[in-house]
């Protein structure tokens, strides 16, 4: 169907002389424009840009005498409009061809509870599909997943100068995981993110290596001090306490944020952390000076332990990176983004479309192309 067609179904539609096949044609075409349209315009503003379109249809149409707006359907108009103007033909060539309604997409689920960890001999046990009993053993430990998505090591008795088979738990993206390493200690795994540990803790200190995101509780003993090596770029030295780390390789910072206790965090230089404080250095490779926070919302550090996401005065690459690495998705920027910035509260149980709602609503505009997400000005 070319434009000239389109313009004599239109007319024949809005004199109601359309056969019922070419009525659900028209409809068809301009639900699906509707739906992938942006409108913003409300109210008053909403009744006048109307008012303006309806005398530029009629003129078009050759109307000398138009029908009043409020006796004809405005959607009816601006399907007249997009004709006339050329821009629609497209559309009902493909309708006129299907003269179906397109398929929804299918909403994308929040992440759950999946891991995998990797024993010291590379076998690698998927925890999300292990039954919930004692699913290996590493030296004189036990290895047990236990309901809840958690994973736990209980110690047996080491033998002085043994060294101990280093385990490494993951998490997918879409995934997150707790851990209770042989000391005792409690670790938080957000998505995309790893620990490596050992099964036991048999030297001078206990020492583990991440990246991603991971949260520490960890079991007091001053003769065995807790480290933390991160992406090979800092080193947090732990005596009993309670903190974040955030460590992605495609975010700009590293935080460190203390709850509870008292870290040392290394770097170029070295501070020390007090509760409510927060370690803050570039992720680039090199050893770097450390910003020192003081007053920070430890509970915007660990909202996503919590079951939902925080952000204040936030990057739409730092929003979006977070709900990429939780609904599995990949995220894309049009060139001329705006620096805006996004502040408010998502539960990280909402499905996607449900989150990207409330995004919209924020000022943070989109397209979405199956598991692509595509941010627009």
């Amino acid at each position: 169907m070319d434009k000239n067609e389109g313009v004599k179904l239109l007319r024949r539609y809005l004199e109601n002389r359309c056969t019922p096949e070419e009525r659900v044609l028209v409809e068809q075409w301009y639900d699906g424009l509707l739906s992938a349209s942006d409108w913003h315009l409300e109210g008053a503003r909403q009744a006048e840009a109307q008012q303006a379109m309806k005398q530029r249809i009629d003129h078009a149409l050759g109307w000398n005498k138009p029908v009043p707006l409020l006796q004809q359907h405005w959607w009816r108009y601006a399907a007249a409009v997009l004709l006339l103007l050329g821009t629609a033909s497209l559309f009902f060539i493909r309708l006129h061809k299907k003269n179906t309604i397109p398929a929804p997409v299918a909403d994308i689920m929040p992440g759950s509870n999946k891991a995998t960890l990797t024993l010291g001999n590379g076998n690698t046990i998927i925890l999300d599909q292990a039954a919930a009993d004692n699913i290996a053993t590493q030296g004189n430990s036990r290895i047990s997943k236990v309901a809840g998505g958690q994973l736990v090591y209980t110690p047996g008795n080491t033998v002085a100068g043994s060294s101990a088979e280093y385990n490494t738990l993951s998490t997918p993206r879409g995934g997150q995981y707790r851990l209770v390493l042989p000391d005792g200690s409690k670790v938080w795994l957000n998505a995309l993110s790893s620990i490596k540990y050992p099964a036991a803790f048999t030297g001078a200190e206990r020492s583990v290596v991440i990246q991603g995101e991971v949260f520490f509780d960890i079991a007091q003993n001053a003769q065995q001090p807790f480290r933390v090596q991160v992406n090979n770029r800092i080193q947090v030295d732990v005596l009993g306490t309670r903190f974040n780390i955030s460590a992605y390789a495609d975010e700009p910072l590293i935080k460190t944020t203390l709850l509870q206790g008292k870290v040392s965090v290394h770097s170029a230089d070295a501070v020390i952390l007090l509760p409510g404080q927060q370690a803050v250095l570039s992720s680039q490779p090199g050893k770097q000076a450390i910003t020192l926070l003081k007053d920070v919302d430890t509970e915007e550090a660990v909202a996503w332990m919590n079951g939902y996401f925080q952000f204040s005065q936030a990057r739409v690459q730092t929003v979006m990176g977070e709900i990429a690495r939780w609904y599995d998705i990949d995220v894309s920027y049009d060139s001329n983004l705006p620096d805006r910035k996004f502040s408010g509260e998502i539960s990280r149980s909402s499905n996607l479309s449900e989150v990207l709602k409330g995004l919209s609503v924020s000022g943070i505009n989109y397209r979405r192309e199956g598991r692509r997400i595509i941010i627009i000005p």
